[in-house]
């Protein structure tokens, strides 16, 4: 089977030794999206030994436009993302060992589901699971590569336990409220297809233990042609850092509780301060119906009712699912 790595062994920084470095490496890819399928194929591609991909979400029609493993019959067959990509990808390497896993990440699972692994591969969109993953890496010495893209732009960098700084150091707290998300500002193909390349390009280096690993954030502009570096230094107040995992022991982040007899789960962001419901109705109007006053509002999207309040709550009608209340708030109301 070595001819089917041929041309990648020809490149002297992997060679023969680098690329039986990555058969046996271990990945964790948790989010299997635009940036998650870029880089389950790439690595997959690559022959890396042993691929998780953790995913809690199924496939729609308007993901085709940038996740590259799915195709419209996944969608007919009402595939989750994980399955989908571990059935496609199997196609491409039978050789290696890829385990689709549809599972909502969260401080009671993560650690199991990234055991055993050499590193962690961020296909997110949100936060606050971000943080979540940078206390598991932190505790359990895993690195791992941060990717986030939305409307033309996006940011990698690699978190490298003991080297480098940690993605709390640059970002404390995952309440931000009424931030974008690509849901509310869109986002072209090609910025998630760089960032989720230069993630699995890090990945390569890190598996192989190559010296030109990337410390800096990346920040990246495909429309505009603006491709910079950003030096980042360890905070000192850094909880992180200094052995705090708030995060992985659910001090912080979100919560989701099914209201008892209702059919309704709430969800609540203790960080996430007052929320501008003008602002915030203003912003969802181009995916859904929305009506408000000034004590709450109310969006009509993805067959259910949401309905948020000024301090941040937020409603899900119609479902006990707090995982699937969980997801609607961080992609329409934000983290």
């Amino acid at each position: 089977m070595i001819d089917r790595y041929s041309r990648q062994i020809l490149f002297s920084e992997i060679g023969e030794a680098g690329q039986k470095k990555l058969g046996k490496s271990s990945v964790a890819i948790i989010g299997c999206g635009a940036l998650g399928t870029v880089i389950a194929t790439a690595l997959v591609r690559a022959g890396v030994g042993r691929v998780r991909i953790i995913d809690r979400d199924f496939i729609e029609y308007h993901n085709l436009q940038r996740q590259v493993i799915f195709d419209e019959e996944d969608i007919k067959a009402g595939l989750p993302k994980a399955i989908a990509a571990e059935r496609h990808l199997k196609k491409v390497n039978s050789t290696i060992e890829i385990e689709g896993i549809v599972a909502d990440v969260n401080y009671a699972n993560i650690e199991r589901l990234v055991a055993g692994a050499d590193l962690i591969l961020d296909g997110l969109d949100n936060m606050e699971t971000r943080l979540l993953i940078n206390d598991v890496s932190l505790k359990n010495k895993i690195p791992w590569v941060y990717g986030g893209a939305i409307s033309s732009s996006g940011m990698t960098m690699n978190i490298i336990p003991g080297e480098t700084a940690c993605f709390r150091c640059f970002w404390a707290s995952p309440a931000v409220s009424g931030a974008l998300t690509c849901d509310t500002a869109g986002v072209i193909s090609p910025a998630p297809l760089i960032i989720g390349a230069l993630q699995s390009a890090e990945a390569l280096k890190i598996l192989t233990g190559a010296a030109e690993v990337n410390h800096d954030l990346i920040i990246v502009d495909v429309w505009h042609g603006d491709f910079s570096h950003l030096k980042l230094s360890k905070r000192a107040d850094c909880p992180s850092c200094h052995g705090k995992y708030e995060f992985l022991g659910a001090k912080f982040g979100t919560r989701a509780t099914s209201l008892c007899g209702q059919n309704s789960v709430q969800v609540l962001n203790p960080e996430a301060g007052e929320v501008s419901l003008a602002k915030l109705a203003k912003r969802l109007n181009s995916v859904g119906e929305v009506s408000y006053n000034e004590f709450m509002l109310r969006l009509q999207v993805d067959g259910r009712e949401m309905v948020v309040f000024p301090d941040g709550r937020a409603i899900v009608k119609d479902t006990n699912d707090e995982a699937l209340a969980r997801g609607l708030y961080a992609k329409y109301i934000g983290n």
